[in-house]
């Protein structure tokens, strides 16, 4: 690490909230543990409402004046080209503290943190792109153009599953904009984001160009009232979303949300059905099902079923549940206390509803702690609360269906509309159902794959606008008309135009 280690105070690690380019401290802390050991590896700031004035007063500052407001575009992605350099460099280390806040694989965390940089990269060459159009007049001797401008001061509420890369979907397009942040990291996973704005002050960006405040929830929802922030860009929960976009509402604050799923993996008779077993696991068993993306729901023609769903129940038994850090480890422990408590009861929902645990079901017999077992349902239909609500954990419901027509009523029966995935053989019917999903992904013979190039966000109660790609940029951005009278004579003041 680099020469702002946090100071070690014998047991933990000790950080302070990032305000204005330096380490701030704060009067409360909170524990942070590791979900592997149960135990408490690092001390972070418990924020109260007087941060997040602080904060949102240097990210304003930063933006009205200064050296971020008066860098040119090129300038800007100049310093991004360097955060992401920065972070190619630091990948191990900023994955290992990720996996050790948050539980996920060390493997996936690094190969996460090792891809970041190409966020950087990417929108670092949009920064200097930013363009307006000139817009033929209807109007005799008027000029008129369109400017892109940085829409102003962003707070960025993000989750515990990917603290850092869910940050970079809204951190790279804004800054390439030019806009300022203040970041609020879910208090379970506030470490790596902590760590994270040391790169970006060592990266070369002015003070107050990135803030991060962390603590409890009430943290978060002051940022959102704040009349000093111009747009709230949340990935969470449906639930949460929809309360930040009422509270951010009085103000008329812009809002992005990036919210929850119950994304169907639908395969087809026809398809590869090893290699759809394999994705079918990849998506709900990566990242121990903590993703907004999880093909949580399972549907599979009924003359498929059975053999699908033996072989989905023969490879989730050999699932290796473990240490994170450990390379042989395929699925590491759920997150947090809460997040564990709220799984253990859907299974029980399930099941008094009439699924049946096709495998696990349970707490991990032999690590306990907060472990739960890779769990297969089958016998579910599409109206059970297990195939309604999102769960956020290693549950995979599976649900039989007749014909393609029947496929796409089931996929695209529910609130949600993140995402989807089609397995067949037929390049027909893989394209014509695709069309046809509700979903702001799909994915066609594969899951789980995002690219900063492509936008991503949902349909329905899945979201608010778009993140990565192109078109992300624009959601950093205010659309300025100007209108250019040239011929210097007086007009009348009562005609308009």
């Amino acid at each position: 690490m680099n020469d702002s280690t946090p100071r070690d105070t014998g047991r933990l690690h000790e950080y302070g909230l990032f305000i204005g380019g330096r380490d701030v401290p704060c009067a409360r802390s909170m524990e942070s543990l590791n979900p592997y050991t149960g135990r408490p590896w690092a001390l972070v700031p418990d924020g109260e409402e007087a941060d997040v004035d602080r904060a949102v007063a240097a990210a304003r500052a930063a933006f009205d004046g200064g050296p971020w407001a008066e860098m040119t575009q090129s300038q800007r992605g100049a310093l991004l080209r360097r955060l992401g350099d920065i972070i190619r460099r630091d990948a191990a280390e900023l994955a290992r503290i990720e996996s050790t806040d948050n539980g996920k694989l060390y493997r996936e965390m690094l190969g996460q943190w090792q891809y970041l940089p190409e966020y950087y990269y990417y929108f670092a060459g949009l920064a200097d792109k930013l363009q307006g159009d000139t817009v033929p007049s209807d109007r005799p001797n008027f000029f008129i153009y369109t400017r892109r401008e940085p829409l102003g001061v962003i707070a960025a509420i993000t989750p515990w599953n990917s603290p850092v890369l869910l940050l970079t979907f809204k951190l790279a397009p804004g800054l390439a904009a030019g806009c300022t942040f203040v970041v609020k990291p879910s208090e379970h996973t506030s470490v790596s984001t902590l760590e994270f704005a040391r790169r970006v002050k060592e990266a070369g960006f002015p003070d107050g160009v990135f803030n991060v405040v962390t603590g409890q929830g009430a943290l978060g929802a002051a940022l959102v009232k704040h009349p000093g922030v111009d747009k709230v860009a949340f990935t969470g929960a449906t639930e949460t979303g929809k309360v930040i976009a009422a509270s951010a509402a009085r103000n008329l604050t812009r809002v992005s949300l990036e919210l929850g799923g119950k994304s169907p993996n639908i395969v087809f008779a026809d398809a590869d059905l090893d290699v759809a077993a394999n994705g079918a696991i990849a998506g709900i068993f990566g990242a121990t099902g903590q993703t907004c993306m999880a093909g949580s729901r399972l549907l599979v023609e009924e003359s498929a079923h059975d053999a699908l769903l033996e072989k989905i129940v023969e490879r989730s038994k050999a699932i290796r549940l473990g240490d994170p850090m450990a390379d042989d480890t395929e699925m590491g422990p759920v997150s947090n206390q809460p997040q564990m408590n709220k799984v253990l009861e859907y299974l029980e929902v399930a099941v008094q509803d009439g699924a049946r645990i096709a495998y696990g079901g349970r707490q991990d017999p032999t690590l306990g702690g907060l472990f739960v077992q890779p769990t297969v349902l089958s016998g579910v239909t599409n109206d059970m609360r297990i195939a309604r609500e999102e769960v956020f954990g290693p549950i995979l419901s599976v649900i039989p269906f007749r014909d393609e027509a029947e496929a796409v009523t089931i996929a695209n029966d529910t609130r949600f509309g993140l995402a989807a995935a089609v397995w067949t053989q037929n390049v027909h019917r893989a394209h014509r159902v695709a069309h046809k999903l509700r979903a702001g992904t799909v994915w066609i013979n594969a899951y789980r794959v995002v690219s900063y190039a492509t936008p991503f966000g949902g349909y329905k109660e899945s979201g608010i606008g778009r993140e990565n790609g192109i078109d992300s940029i624009r959601e950093y951005t205010e659309t300025k008309s100007v209108y250019v009278e040239l011929s210097g004579r007086p007009r009348d003041p009562f005609k308009l135009g």
